[in-house]
């Protein structure tokens, strides 16, 4: 997709409702799915080549990120999202938006549709106050993990709860396995299951594990590690791929330096190890390579 094509259709109705929240059509909501746009604009640049039996990797350095700042949101995309456009970070498998929100005192997102997406927030600082068509009404706080899962079709706002402090979050959507399912929505606490200088599962396919679950064959983790700690991380699923973020301080994953912020990309890989640098903390996404 060019990129005139890319901004004259917008990536979907929702993004209305990013830069002005509240202010969405009926007809906007009509006009397409998430899904399908999504769909559309994905690259294969960061497809898995079955012949290729060595690790491949990509780095996202956080000051090449896309960058808007709205007065009531700052935002940072790690792919392609809104106003922001690069053919060559279209999506990583089925991640498709990593955003790194920031949301002023008081303000926040308008209600807006989604559909077919799976949809993980993870607060980081602050708190955001959720409300959706499904009837839910809920506070997410930093320490906690929120999850959508689209489907048929749901409204819903995000507003940041304090009139004094700034929110910080990780807006994430996946691609679904598949479409049309009925709409859901689900919050736990993670404080309980930390740990440090080690691993430990936020999110997966199945109800009954630890962590909340979603409509795809992925697997979330996150880890606090202190400086010369290290812990290596093996591949749930054969054909995906892992994408490590870094959330604050600095690691190496092999001869690659990461710093805070920094995305980096591996498949046809069985696993890695991390070692930090400093200490850190961090968020891995093990995801299908293939839509």
């Amino acid at each position: 997709m060019k990129r005139k094509d890319f901004l004259e259709k917008g990536l979907f109705a929702g993004i209305a409702g990013t830069l002005m929240p509240g202010l969405i059509g009926s007809n906007e909501v009509k006009a397409k799915s998430t899904y399908d746009k999504l769909k559309e604009q994905v690259g294969f640049n960061h497809i898995p080549n079955k012949e290729i039996k060595e690790m491949n990797t990509v780095l996202h350095k956080a000051n090449s990120r896309g960058h808007a700042n709205h007065g009531w949101l700052d935002t940072n995309h790690s792919f392609s999202f809104a106003n922001y456009y690069n053919p060559e970070r279209m999506n990583f498998g089925v991640l498709r938006v990593l955003n790194d929100d920031r949301i002023a005192a008081g303000t926040g997102f308008g209600t807006h549709p989604h559909d077919n997406m799976e949809i993980i927030s993870i607060p980081l600082e602050g708190a955001l106050e959720h409300k959706d068509s499904m009837g839910n009404t809920a506070v997410i706080k930093e320490g906690e993990v929120q999850v959508m899962s689209a489907g048929t079709g749901i409204m819903h706002s995000e507003y940041n709860k304090n009139k004094d402090q700034e929110a910080k979050f990780l807006q994430i959507w996946l691609f679904p396995r598949q479409k049309g399912v009925e709409p859901r929505y689900d919050q736990i606490s993670i404080r309980d299951v930390e740990k440090e200088n080690d691993w430990y599962q936020i999110l997966s396919p199945s109800k009954d594990d630890q962590g909340v679950w979603i409509h795809q064959d992925a697997w979330f983790h996150m880890g606090r590690f202190k400086s010369g700690k290290s812990a290596d991380y093996k591949l749930k699923k054969e054909g995906n791929g892992m994408y490590l973020f870094v959330l604050e301080g600095e690691v190496k994953v092999g001869d690659q330096l990461l710093g805070e912020r920094d995305g980096y990309g591996i498949w046809d890989a069985d696993g890695f190890n991390v070692e930090a640098s400093k200490d850190s903390r961090l968020l891995l996404m093990e995801v299908p390579m293939r839509l």
